[in-house]
């Protein structure tokens, strides 16, 4: 049982110690100190901040607790109930708010939750932002608003259609291709709110829907991170409907991977990397991805003719990178599609109607489509963390040793070798450090991973 104060937002298991836990004391605690973060460049101003949820158990009562708290502090709430959180991030530009707060765990399993904090733009807050809320938590002395002061609900209503609409609203998004090829596709929507949505998004692009863990009960059928391990249900419906495609999402609905008409994975890694290619075919320029995903992207976007730019891991380094070099397609290799044109957010309904237009429009299978990139193989690895391993002393050490090499240290240690690479780094989420590696083969990638794995054990003499 642990709580994670990150980049990330705040995340713990439900229950136990407050303070080791996410716990309703710990909800309030944090929700508070970022409702004082917001009114700091906002002073005596009325307060609006959207909020919603994922479809996780723990996530009614968590979402009660964080909206008596900001009514408490004296803001204004509206709640747009279960929502994705792409959803949210738009609905706070959409409604003009001050922030939101995501109630989601993302693709941790169901004894997680977790707030995730925007800003008025919808965006994460930064590391800095994210440090200031932290220091605010800890203070003591803050006085609460009077029975004049405090806030009100503003509304209670769904944001899913309005989100759906704004999405086949966008230019390179063609529904009627899409009508035209009558895809029939298979929805892992893990049990979360994904269920509602992706659904409702691909019968309004003229699909035939197979639902397949789509009541959002917060019982996760599976390990919610879609990953192949955890996708073999899917594989078996596709292949027995005989479905042109499989789309899957994580309970938060920010990440998106696809499966193949003949049950193999399309490989998450390429998901960004199929919709980035399509859309620099419509709009040349620069692509964003962070140091852990796939080599393809660049591939892509240099044979495009663009500039590919890296950024540190975690959405919100991709989206500040992302404006700094004006990318038009961005994103990270778990399947996360940043697509500006709608908002600087990983939005997975975007990711499925930029895909499915692309594959309506090139007459392809998935097979088909899949085989005209660079064939690449990721081994994604993870070492606990244990009082032996000193992280900054495993990566100072790593760094030293390949100091040859093309090594980039904004993020962990990559190293890009000519024919791959691998990326070490702690992770924001967990108490790891993540061991990526990528290569022509799975056997190489594999290879890779455990020489450096058993060079970090070396290092910690464990």
């Amino acid at each position: 049982m642990t709580l994670i104060k990150s980049i990330s937002g705040i995340r713990g298991t439900i229950g136990g110690v407050p303070g080791d836990n996410l716990t309703p004391i710990d909800i309030v605690k944090f929700t508070t100190a970022y409702v004082r973060f917001i009114a700091e460049s906002k002073p005596a101003r009325k307060l609006t901040i959207v909020v919603g949820r994922d479809a996780r158990i723990s996530g009614a009562m968590a979402d009660d607790l964080v909206e008596g708290t900001l009514l408490g502090c004296g803001a204004d709430v509206i709640n747009v109930g279960l929502c994705t959180t792409p959803g949210v991030e738009v609905a706070v530009t959409t409604h003009k708010a001050d922030g939101g707060i995501i109630i989601t765990a993302s693709h941790n399993p169901r004894q997680w939750n977790a707030l995730k904090l925007l800003n008025a733009d919808g965006e994460f807050l930064s590391d800095a932002e994210g440090k200031r809320v932290l220091a605010l938590a800890e203070e003591e002395g803050f006085e609460f608003p009077d029975i004049d002061r405090i806030g009100k609900v503003l509304s209670r209503s769904s944001f899913n259609e309005e989100h759906i609409r704004r999405v086949l609203a966008l230019p390179l998004v063609d529904v009627e291709a899409v009508r035209k090829r009558g895809f029939k596709v298979v929805v892992d929507a893990v049990n979360s709110v994904g269920g509602i949505v992706i659904p409702e998004l691909l019968r309004q692009l003229g699909c035939q829907v197979v639902e397949l863990n789509c009541a959002p009960t917060g019982e996760f059928a599976h390990n919610p991170e879609p990953l192949p391990e955890n996708l073999t249900e899917i594989s078996e419906v596709i292949v027995r409907e005989k479905a042109d495609l499989g789309v899957v999402v994580d309970p938060d609905v920010d990440r998106l991977a696809l499966v193949s008409q003949d049950g193999s994975m399309f490989v998450e890694e390429y998901t960004l990397v199929a919709v980035a290619d399509y859309v620099l075919s419509h709009t040349p320029g620069n692509t964003v991805s962070n140091l852990s995903s796939s080599r393809a992207l660049s591939d892509v976007t240099l044979r495009r003719g663009g500039k590919y730019f890296a950024s540190a891991v975690g959405e919100v380094n991709v989206v500040a990178r992302m404006k700094e070099v004006g990318a038009v397609i961005g994103g990270e290799g778990n399947g996360g599609v940043i697509y500006p044109e709608l908002h600087y957010g990983r939005d997975a309904l975007v990711g499925v109607a930029l895909f499915l237009t692309y594959l309506a429009k090139n007459g392809m299978t998935m097979t088909g489509l899949r085989k005209t990139y660079p064939a690449y193989f990721a081994s994604k690895n993870k070492i606990a963390l244990t009082p032996a391993i000193d992280v900054d002393k495993v990566l100072h050490e790593i760094k030293e040793r390949y100091h040859n090499e093309r090594v980039n240290d904004i993020d962990g240690v990559k190293i890009d070798f000519p024919e791959s690479w691998v990326h070490l780094r702690k992770s924001n989420t967990e108490p790891i450090i993540r061991v990526y590696t990528e290569a022509g083969t799975m056997a190489e990638a594999d290879a890779l991973a455990q020489r450096f794995i058993a060079e970090i054990k070396e290092i910690c003499h464990i």
